[in-house]
């Protein structure tokens, strides 16, 4: 029996030294165009950026050792250009150009998949690469080495285009991304890659996202990068890794049936169309074993396997079936590790498969023994009976075992329901009692059975929050650190007292930190007669990285504050400053802020605190804190997952001198009075800031409750005192009097009678607007004591403050009115 195989790479070597494992007797030849076979084509782009520094160890195998150790023909630098199912015969074209044909029993082909490269202005100027193989390595390392290469560009966002940003920037070089998605890494859903956005630009790395290159230009020593929507860079090297294309020409021409996916079809046992010619690797296409519909996978694991199992069928006879790949990957982008399994949700929505998600924040082991590092993870489910069809892990530690084991429960078509049974093994350097994926499993078991109903970040993005209570859980120092507008904090451990402060006759939308608290929230609040509670799956962490914009790069977005000078008298001896070092790693959000603001307490001015974290978030929350506060924030520096962030404690006054001053463009008011005129000019004047685009604030205090009071208002307790205000103040805004001429109620009817003649809004409609306008109405917690007003006799969008909180709107403003 004689075995042609075309393609000596991953799956035509595997399938080489398997077909001789099984048989001694067959002759075996293996065509290669190019020089090399059997090379860690992984492991390239680490070899150009100088992690791998011997070019041999890429070489899992030589031709001539892999030929001698199993009696097979290897034939480099030879390519088959031509297939002849017929005759079965292919023929061969060598380097030197010579041209023969060679008999075959059983053919494999094993082609690979070539780079896309668009016919782009410029696309042939030196310095413009593809990655594919050693060659293209080899040209790479040979113009880094002969030309100053300090500026790169990377074309394509996808893992080897973000494993190239690593190596190279590890090369010393300054590195670009252009992408003409939304997001880097396709295979994740868009919340995931947000966490790897925030990294690469921690990391330095520029990000163009949604830009797509219309030409290049060779300008001798550099080249320009131009992109459709006006914006031009220059580097001097350039890597186009936009993605791939099966190589299917061979067997098109050969009369091969070729899939909808375009990719070579074969059945189950990896047999063409043509009985006595099989296919492996990135050029076929293969059900998929979730959707059962075709597609193409270019990835090393699975076309080995598919090389053994054809190795078996090609020698044996069709016996063992392939059953499929879900596409399981995994890559290095500097300190994180990004990995996905199966199908995520944009792919599913895509393909109107209906399904829920859940998303959860866990350590990758317990966090009380040193090390522990964020692991953040998402899987997609059925909503009828919870099979996984997807998993996406973004973290630094322990991110491949649990990948391995999503992608087990995802082939085996398992359910949520398997995650929680896996038995992990368990010691505290290695994971949590609650292992991560079991705790995945829980939260979508509690998601099936209606225990949690969820909240996804862009639903509460999209929503309408005059129509909803919006609760945040978490304590008043957690609050006042960020929060999402339009929100109040109701913390957890206050849930149960503090209940009838929430309207009953409007949805509730719960958050937290990372889903936990709120999840705990919504229990209570079910438990006791609310019907429509939902909590934020992933909690503000998920939410701030998923609309929190990726602006794109300028060229002063590198010059900072520092450039500034500190006007201030007080002076610190260099000689009283020291550093105090603290470590929050294993503490989640917003743990480390709040050890950095308890800790900064402590510190003389002069002094200075580097706490280190492994929350990826924290470094920005420590920023924008040092903004707040008037401290100089120092720098940060992330290493292995580990964030280290420097701040010097300010003295009074220069504290004060760079403290972030609000932008002081909003507008306020107090409504003091229940005239009906005082009311209408309030809301007026209101509507018109409110058109402007600022900021509107409307401080209802004392009588200027009754102007936002509901005309059917719910039975509420009262004292006495409460009683005789309510029967002496106006019951609603349809009952304010007018401040001259109302003449017993006369004036007040007439004055609405005549705006409704000329077309003038009324006072409720203005209200109204007002509200829709995104008027922040605020009332006075005093006023409503003194006054026996509770908060369920006002309007639902009304929140509740002080004088605190007044003054804070009055800072932000330049507008102050006192009605």
């Amino acid at each position: 029996m004689k075995y042609l195989i075309v393609g000596g790479v991953a799956g035509g070597a595997t399938a080489a030294a398997r077909i001789r494992r099984n048989t001694e007797k067959a002759e075996i030849i293996m065509f290669e165009k190019g020089q090399y076979i059997s090379y860690a084509n992984c492991g390239l782009p680490y070899y150009i950026g100088g992690v791998i520094d011997d070019r041999n160890k890429l070489f899992v195998q030589t031709p001539e050792a892999f030929g001698k150790r199993f009696n097979i023909d290897v034939r480099t630098n030879s390519e088959v250009v031509s297939v002849d199912v017929r005759k079965k015969t292919v023929a061969v074209r060598t380097k030197d150009g010579r041209e023969y044909t060679e008999q075959y029993d059983k053919l494999l082909l094993s082609p690979g998949a070539s780079p896309v490269v668009p016919p782009l202005q410029g696309i042939d100027s030196k310095g413009i690469f593809t990655l594919r193989n050693v060659n293209d390595t080899d040209k790479i390392k040979e113009y880094i080495g002969k030309n100053t290469v300090k500026r790169a560009v990377i074309v394509g966002g996808g893992f080897i285009g973000l494993e190239m940003a690593e190596n190279l920037k590890h090369a010393g070089m300054e590195v670009a991304v252009v992408e003409m998605a939304n997001q880097v890494m396709g295979p994740i859903d868009y919340s995931m890659a947000a966490l790897v956005h925030e990294h690469l630009q921690q990391q330095g790395v520029k990000l163009y996202l949604e830009q797509a290159v219309e030409s290049f230009k060779d300008n001798g020593t550099s080249l320009d990068v131009n992109f459709k929507s006006g914006i031009s860079l220059t580097a001097e090297l350039v890597i186009l890794s936009i993605g791939v294309r099966a190589e299917t020409r061979l067997a098109a021409e050969a009369g091969l049936k070729l899939g909808e996916m375009k990719g070579i079809y074969v059945n189950e046992y990896l047999q063409t169309s043509d009985a006595d010619v099989y296919a492996v690797g990135d050029a076929i296409e293969f059900p998929h074993p979730v959707t059962g519909k075709p597609w193409l996978n270019f990835l090393a694991g699975p076309a080995n396997r598919q090389a053994r199992i054809v190795a078996d069928n090609m020698v044996f006879g069709n016996k063992v079936k392939y059953e499929g790949s879900i596409g399981t990957a995994i890559a290095k982008v500097f300190d994180l590790t990004v990995a996905s399994t199966g199908l995520p949700a944009k792919r599913l929505k895509q393909m109107e498969i209906p399904y829920l998600s859940a998303t959860i924040h866990s350590g990758s082991h317990a966090g009380y023994y040193p090390g522990a590092l964020q692991m953040d993870i998402k899987i997609t489910f059925s909503p009828e009976d919870g099979r996984l069809y997807g998993a996406q892990i973004v973290g630094y530690d322990g991110v491949d075992k649990r990948i391995d084991e999503y992608a087990l429960v995802v082939k085996n078509a398992g359910t949520v329901y398997d995650l929680t049974r896996l038995e992990h093994a368990y010691a505290p350097p290695f994971s949590s009692a609650k292992d991560p994926v079991a705790v995945s499993g829980y939260v979508a078991g509690n998601i099936l059975s209606g225990k949690m109903t969820p909240l996804y970040w862009r639903e509460l993005r999209d929503a309408d929050l005059s129509k909803v209570t919006l609760i945040d859980v978490r304590t008043p120092d957690e609050y006042s650190l960020g929060n999402i507008h339009g929100s109040i904090n109701i913390p957890l451990d206050d849930m149960r007292d503090r209940m009838g402060e929430i309207p009953t006759d409007k949805p509730v939308f719960l958050y937290c930190g990372v889903g936990l608290r709120g999840y705990l929230a919504s229990n209570i609040l079910k438990e006791n007669g609310f019907k429509d509670v939902r909590n934020l799956i992933g909690g503000v962490k998920t939410y701030k990285a998923a609309v929190t914009k990726v602006c794109t790069p300028s060229d002063d977005a590198m010059k900072c504050a520092a450039e500034a000078k500190e006007a201030c008298s007080c002076v610190v001896e260099q000689s009283e400053a020291k550093t105090i070092k603290v470590d929050a790693c294993g503490m989640q959000c917003p743990g480390p802020i709040l050890k950095l603001k308890k800790t900064m307490e402590g510190l003389k001015p002069g002094e200075r605190l580097e706490i280190s974290a492994t929350d990826a978030g924290f470094p920005r929350d420590a920023e924008s804190w040092c903004r707040a506060t008037g401290n100089k924030f120092i720098s940060s520096s992330p290493s292995a997952g580990i964030y280290k962030v420097v701040i010097e404690k300010a003295t009074a006054c220069a504290a004060e001198a760079v403290k972030q001053q609000p932008s002081a463009d909003g507008k306020s008011f107090i409504l003091f009075s229940d005239d009906l005129d005082k009311a209408l000019a309030t809301f007026v004047l209101a509507n018109g800031a409110a058109a402007t685009g600022k900021k509107v604030t409307i401080f209802f205090t004392f009588w200027g409750l009754n102007a936002i009071k509901k005309e059917r208002k719910p039975s509420v307790q009262k004292d006495i005192f409460g009683k005789m205000f309510g029967m002496m103040l106006p019951s609603s805004s349809k009952k304010l009097k007018l401040s001259k001429m109302n003449m017993g109620g006369i004036g007040s009817k007439m004055m609405r009678y005549i705006m409704k003649n000329k077309g003038i809004e009324s006072l409720e409609s203005l209200r109204q607007q007002a509200i829709d306008n995104g008027v922040e109405f605020i009332a006075c917690q005093m006023s409503m004591d003194v006054m026996g007003v509770k908060k369920e006799e006002l309007l639902d969008n009304v929140t509740i403050g002080g004088v605190a909180t007044y003054m804070d709107r009055a800072q932000e403003s330049n507008v102050n009115l006192f009605i």
